[in-house]
């Protein structure tokens, strides 16, 4: 186990897993044919997490290794946050909290007015589990308009329409879309200009569903309201061109709020999370599919070396 909070390099990963017969994975992990080649006693990948763009399904199920995934215990805590970082956006509460640490705030003045979501046309892209709960929330906030963009999945009393729409007619965008070819850059140079002026986006899907440059720009320009972020593109590990850090033009426009990827940060549902990834380790190890398989995946393990 690593003790520490740094991740180990993908080499040394490797290295540990050379003669292990299971693994517990976590966001900061990627498994391709390569790894699973030097593993050949492995029998089962669990991850402690829901998404797993960084994580090779095809190779796993070539090479005979079970993958699993924790798929709902992250769900509440990131919706809850996601609604955190909307008011908080809104109504700058980091510049406020500042404001007083710094010794500035002599009481009330008309200063630092904001946004709220009561009366607010709101959208969420990506209606998975995340984006129902963040929508199950909003319900709650007197929102005018709830809109959801999702092509595969509707939700009763919500509008279903296309990005393009959300953008033109949302004051906050909410995006809860997963990372998979057709959305890397949903949001970029190109499509951001189809945003009313002042929208709010807030992200807790993944980092590379925007271009982060292309957002800074128009946070620069004055033509977005605000965005907030728990996820950045440099965190998205299975791209091969993804960046090394967040863009300094980024850090420095106006009008965000950052959290570092504090979705399931919860000690109980962190442990859960844990708890649920070695049960499945369990299941694998005593000859069970585990509870958790991915779908699609062969329910079959390896024969050699399983001793």
């Amino acid at each position: 186990m690593n003790p520490d909070s740094e991740p180990w390099p993908y080499e040394e990963i490797c290295r540990r897993a050379a003669d292990a017969s299971a693994m517990m994975g976590f966001m900061t992990d990627r498994v391709d044919m390569a790894f699973l080649n030097g593993a050949p006693r492995l029998k089962i990948i669990a991850c402690a997490l829901k998404g797993y763009d960084s994580y090779d399904v095809s190779a796993c199920k070539e090479a005979g290794v079970w993958l699993s995934i924790v798929p709902d215990l992250l769900t509440e805590p990131t919706a809850e946050l996601a609604i955190g970082l909307c008011i908080g956006l809104g109504r700058h509460i980091r510049q406020g909290d500042h404001r007083i640490r710094t010794g500035s705030y002599q009481g009330w003045r008309p200063q630092l007015y904001g946004y709220g979501l009561h009366g607010a046309n709101v959208a969420v892209v990506g209606l998975g589990a995340v984006g129902r709960a963040i929508l199950a929330r909003l319900q709650g906030f007197g929102c005018r308009r709830l809109l959801g963009v999702d092509p595969d999945t509707a939700v009763p009393g919500v509008e279903s329409v296309p990005l393009a729409h959300a953008q033109r007619h949302a004051d906050i965008l909410f995006l809860a879309a997963p990372l998979t070819p057709s959305s890397i850059h949903m949001l970029d140079a190109q499509t951001l200009p189809q945003s009313q002026s002042g929208q709010m986006i807030i992200n807790i899907g993944r980092g590379s569903v925007v271009n982060e440059y292309a957002i800074a720009d128009a946070l620069h320009q004055g033509r977005l309201g605000g965005y907030a972020a728990d996820v950045f593109s440099f965190e998205d590990w299975a791209l091969p061109d993804r960046p090394l850090d967040i863009p300094d033009a980024l850090l420095q426009a106006p009008n965000t709020l950052f959290t570092p990827h504090l979705g399931s940060a919860v000690h109980s549902v962190r442990l859960a999370i844990e708890h649920r990834a070695a049960d499945n380790i369990i299941d694998a190890l005593q000859g069970r599919p585990p509870r958790d398989l991915l779908g699609n995946m062969l329910p079959v393990m390896r024969a050699a070396n399983t001793h």
